[in-house]
């Protein structure tokens, strides 16, 4: 890392505390959030032009550094545990995820790397996917910032409404778990509407969103090769090599550590945690580099995809779990 960094990563560590800060206190709207809205807050400001190279880093750099780290939090053994449950009707909202957004989003005349990553957010796991293939894709940081406000009023919305429409329809415990696991993006809106349903929807809901999470490494690969594939064609020198997403591999790196043991529990909560607080470190830097006012000019047609996305995810899981008899 270079020296002529380190002003603007502190910058926007100034702004990460406070956002870490208020996401332990409103875990429903979670840090990361917190982070790029305080960062966009502060975009308009003036600031020395020495910290731009620092706060790009920040968004680009940590941020991969940063989902390294959160593969010390998990466990494959989460796949062989719910896979055989859960995989069916994940394979289908990832395809209905992905299908809407670029079928929606050419409709609405969006940007090709928005569409991507609300589909990737709605798909997957919220931020931490638009995260992971944000830098695999070469997404602006307005990009980003897009699709995270669009996931985010959603992941709100999931934990009100999820559990009034689970009660109205007397689901059980396993069925609600499986389509809150499925089909609310952010981890912390699964966990607070699974548990607002029942003490075994809540760990069910919990155990089929971190399997579900795991999809990033597959997704961003596929997304690495597509990308590869474009840049060839319009480049002679292209080397896939400096496309390719390591970071994924060293993710699976970590967690393959976590799965086997080989360090204390301890020690791989901390290093998680700190992946954590590095990705609400990068959001900070985006919201940074994001201007409101570029935000307001795109109007709601975002929001319009990622309704239409959020809704065609949560009426598929729930078609899946009644064709295969899960309900």
């Amino acid at each position: 890392m270079k020296i002529e960094y380190i002003k603007g990563i502190i910058f926007a560590l100034i702004f990460a505390v406070p956002a870490w800060l208020l996401g332990q206190h409103f875990p429903i709207i979670g840090a990361p959030v917190f982070g790029i809205l305080l960062g966009m807050l502060f975009a308009n400001f003036k600031r020395p032009e020495s910290f731009n190279c620092g706060i790009t880093f920040t968004g680009k750099k940590i941020l991969q550094y940063a989902i390294i780290l959160l593969g010390f939090e998990m466990n494959f053994f989460h796949v062989l545990d719910v896979g055989s449950q859960s995989f069916s009707v994940m394979i289908f909202t990832l395809m209905t995820a992905f299908g809407v957004a670029w079928s929606v989003g050419k409709l609405l005349k969006l940007e090709r790397n928005t569409t991507t990553l609300i589909g990737a957010g709605t798909a997957i796991c919220g931020g931490s996917a638009i995260a992971a293939v944000a830098p695999v894709i070469g997404a602006k940081d307005k990009d980003i910032a897009f699709s995270i406000s669009t996931i985010f009023l959603f992941n709100v919305i999931a934990v009100f409404v999820f559990p009034i429409f689970g009660h109205a329809v007397n689901m059980t415990d396993f069925g609600f778990g499986m389509w809150a696991g499925t089909a609310i993006n952010d981890t912390s809106s699964v966990v607070a509407a699974g548990y607002s349903y029942s003490e075994t929807a809540g760990d069910f809901a919990t155990i089929v969103k971190l399997t579900r999470a795991l999809m990033i490494v597959p997704v961003c690969l596929i997304f690495a090769f597509f990308t590869a594939r474009e840049h060839n064609n319009n480049s002679q020198g292209f080397n896939f090599m400096k496309i390719f997403p390591f970071f994924i591999l060293w993710f699976v790196v970590a967690a393959v550590i976590n799965t086997i043991g080989f360090l204390p529990t301890e020690i791989s909560h901390a290093l998680g945690t700190c992946g954590k607080f590095c990705i609400v470190l990068a959001m900070c830097a985006i919201g940074l580099n994001t201007k409101l006012s570029e935000l307001i000019h795109h109007g709601l047609r975002p929001i319009i995809l990622g309704l239409c996305c959020w809704i065609a995810v949560a009426l598929t899981s729930l078609l899946v779990q009644h064709i295969i008899g899960m309900m």
